[in-house]
């Protein structure tokens, strides 16, 4: 009975003191929470300088060291490019290759071919090279992909940017003020062209020249009509010709092509067509046409 009282004496004691000092720790922590809020936390990294991952410097390092002729690493660093990413980040890509090829054939031998025992089994072998061959073109295949996918997106956005630049300029707002509201205002913000100009806009206002800077946009894009664009944009700017005009015209052009790609994909639909339906549709029609007749005729025949 004494112990049930000291417990409840002590329980009751408790909830009484945080009943009393709850005002006043919750207002300590409201306090600085605002505090926290209004005093921005120093970041010893710079916000424009992407920290590199760990992974991302053993790819790199791997990448370095097995590199190929610099004729292939030119044409890998222009895909790398299109497809959004940094020229530096073709040394991590060589890397991820050689790891993707290690891998397949490591996975292979370690699950399959050691369990069984067949490592110096001409199957083995023909398999464990087909598995590091394809380990080492998937990333390939993938990165063409993506590149491609970036490029079609610009292809399409172009002709909408152009117009709502075409807006500005013609508002009498200058090349460079004309990008930034452009790139304000566009609706697809995660627009890989929108993402571009943006990377234009800060070269800009680093100090690099104009044309470079749209020179270096014509070049991480890798798209043709950009680079038809900054090459006009250049020329305008050296003549000192109406741009508002000239991208009016331009834009009404890109829509043209635009237009008349969509209709070739549409003219080309009864020849992609052709294959399911003689090997997907047809059988199944002819099954279900003919299954019925067939099947009387072999009725007729038993009688």
């Amino acid at each position: 009975m004494l112990t049930l009282i000291t417990i409840s004496i002590f329980v009751s004691v408790t909830v009484l003191v945080g009943a009393l000092l709850y005002p006043l720790l919750s207002r300590r922590e409201a306090l600085r929470n605002r505090l926290a809020k209004l005093i921005p936390v120093k970041d010893d990294t710079p916000s424009l300088v992407a920290e590199t991952e760990k992974w991302q410097s053993a790819l790199a390092s791997v990448g370095t060291r097995l590199q190929g002729k610099p004729g292939t690493l030119q044409v890998l660093r222009e895909t790398v490019t299109a497809a959004g990413y940094k020229k530096e980040a073709v040394f991590a890509f060589v890397g991820a290759k050689i790891v993707f090829a290690i891998t397949f054939a490591a996975v292979y031998l370690v699950l399959f071919a050691l369990p069984r025992g067949t490592l110096t089994g001409g199957t083995s072998i023909i398999i464990t090279l087909s598995l590091a061959t394809a380990g080492y073109l998937l990333p390939t295949l993938w990165l063409d992909h993506r590149a491609k996918a970036r490029k079609t997106a610009i292809f399409h956005a172009l002709p909408d940017v152009l117009d709502l630049l075409t807006v500005c300029v013609e508002a009498g707002l200058g090349l460079d003020a004309a990008l930034v509201r452009t790139v304000d205002n566009f609706q697809e913000k995660k627009c890989p062209l929108i993402e571009e100009l943006e990377i234009v806009i800060l070269e800009i206002g680093a100090g690099r020249p104009r044309p470079e800077a749209l020179r270096g946009l014509a070049e991480r894009t890798a798209v043709d009509d950009i680079k038809a664009l900054v090459s006009m944009l250049v020329q305008t700017d050296k003549l000192g010709t109406s741009l508002g005009k000239t991208l009016r015209i331009y834009s009404d052009s890109l829509r043209t092509k635009r237009k008349q790609l969509a209709e070739e994909q549409a003219a080309k639909t009864a020849v992609k067509m052709l294959f399911p339906l003689t090997f997907c549709i047809f059988p199944g029609l002819l099954v279900v046409m003919l299954a019925p007749a067939f099947y009387r005729a072999l009725k007729l025949f038993k009688h």
